[in-house]
């Protein structure tokens, strides 16, 4: 929005182009103008607009109108993109202007300060090389007198002061001499003309003929920006606030670390750490394990407690540290305990006992030694090894209470671990570490 008014003011003062000031009688509006497809921009009556183009056929247009009358109708592309737009990419309504400044640049643009005069309505296209020439009809405007209209007319200039007001880079004497409008239709296409928006509604704006309708229609799109804009400053706060707070919180901390250093004090950080490396130490975990232990209590040794990766550290630490490594039961494989173990806890399957006694009996042939039994943390091997006994079936036909039964003769602990439900397979492998209250899955 204020590039706008910067392009205006550059133009008045500009030196190092090729200057050409333009005088200018205003002559009768012809019924052919040469047209001047715009893109991305809509030009407004009562207001001066700076363009640039660059096509050699609107540079050509340009050098034709300035020998003769300087009218040019300015016609709104559909299609901002497109370099040489045709009849059927233009929108039916434009403005005739008068072009008062020309700029040539080196590198072959040119600058123009335009004038928007009057509006018109497309009709017949009469050339199409080496530029557009179509007949127009003009559509005038007539404001009408009252209450309502007046209300609409101050009702924009109050939101656009507020819009402006909320942009630093604004120029106050902009924002003072829309204030001081009185003409609604003024009002309306400099307001416009200023205020950011969609082409769609630029356009909308141009072709309404209601005064009080182009008013609402503008007050409506000035309401809206002036939310946007609100809004914005309510989160820049926010985020300014929550940045200020964890700057604040850091530097607290810091003197904290200070003045316990001056006490000969420990700050809570470093007595959690010193816990962590006694709980690891204590753990007795395995080699690979214990080597990742001892680099994640470095890593959060060094993290402010503030950082959100010191909860996900801690918590990592937490579940390692809780996990049985040295925890070991002795396990029983005596079997005429195991039989009496089973014919107690269930009546009848006897092919399914039998199966599990031939289990428990294979693993004793290869675990005894010299009238012992290994312990159960020294079954675990670098490979998998023995088989793995399945019961299959439907609910409710013994699985799971001969399972405990099995855990309660070799006096192992019972875990049971139900799958009913599950629908993630994070849930069973567990989630990864970068997600806040990421835990472990149902199986380590």
């Amino acid at each position: 929005m204020p590039s706008l008014f910067e392009e205006l003011k550059k133009l008045d003062e500009e030196d190092t182009l090729t200057d050409e000031k333009l005088g200018f009688d205003e002559p009768d509006l012809p019924e052919i103008l040469p047209i001047l497809p715009l893109r991305g921009v809509v030009v407004y009556p009562q207001t001066a607009v700076p363009l640039t183009i660059g096509q050699p056929r609107s540079i050509k247009l340009v050098d034709d109108i300035l020998a003769g009358n300087k009218l040019v109708g300015l016609v709104a592309s559909k299609n901002p993109n497109l370099d040489e737009p045709g009849v059927e990419d233009l929108y039916a309504v434009g403005t005739v202007a008068t072009v008062h400044r020309l700029l040539r640049a080196p590198d072959g643009t040119v600058r123009l300060l335009v004038q928007g005069m009057e509006r018109f309505r497309l009709g017949e296209m009469v050339e199409k090389e080496p530029y557009l020439k179509a007949k127009i009809e003009l559509i005038p405007e007539f404001v009408e007198e009252n209450l309502q209209i007046d209300a609409l007319a101050r009702n924009a200039r109050d939101q656009f002061a507020q819009i402006a007001g909320m942009i630093p880079s604004f120029p106050d004497e902009l924002i003072g001499s829309i204030s001081s409008l009185l003409d609604p239709l003024e009002t309306i296409y400099t307001i416009a003309n200023f205020q950011r928006m969609e082409l769609k509604d630029a356009q909308e704006i141009l072709e309404i003929d209601s005064t009080e309708a182009k008013l609402r229609k503008l007050v409506g799109l000035l309401v809206r920006e002036n939310q946007v804009l609100q809004l914005g400053q309510k989160i820049q706060s926010e985020a300014r606030g929550e940045i200020e707070k964890v700057q604040r919180d850091y530097f607290l901390r810091e003197q904290l670390k200070a003045i316990q250093k001056e006490l000969g004090e420990r700050d809570e950080q470093a007595i959690e750490v010193e816990e962590f490396g006694k709980k690891i130490e204590d753990a007795k975990m395995s080699e690979e394990a214990e080597k990742q232990a001892l680099y994640e209590l470095d890593r959060l040794s060094r993290l402010p407690t503030a950082a959100a990766e010191y909860g996900v550290i801690r918590t990592y630490l937490d579940w390692l540290v809780s996990l049985p490594w040295s925890k070991a039961t002795e396990d029983n494989l005596d079997l005429g305990h195991a039989r009496k173990i089973l014919n107690k806890d269930h009546y009848g399957l006897e092919d399914v006992k039998d199966r599990i006694l031939e289990f428990l009996a294979i693993r004793g042939l290869g675990l005894t030694r010299e009238g012992t039994f290994k312990k159960s943390k020294d079954l675990i091997r670098n490979e998998r090894e023995g088989v793995i006994l399945c019961f299959v079936g439907p609910p409710g036909v013994g699985k799971t209470s001969l399972g405990r039964s099995i855990a309660r003769s070799m006096g192992r602990e019972f875990i049971r671990i139900s799958l009913g439900g599950v629908r993630d397979e994070a849930e069973i492998r567990g989630h990864r570490r970068t997600y806040i209250g990421a835990l472990p899955g149902r199986i380590l």
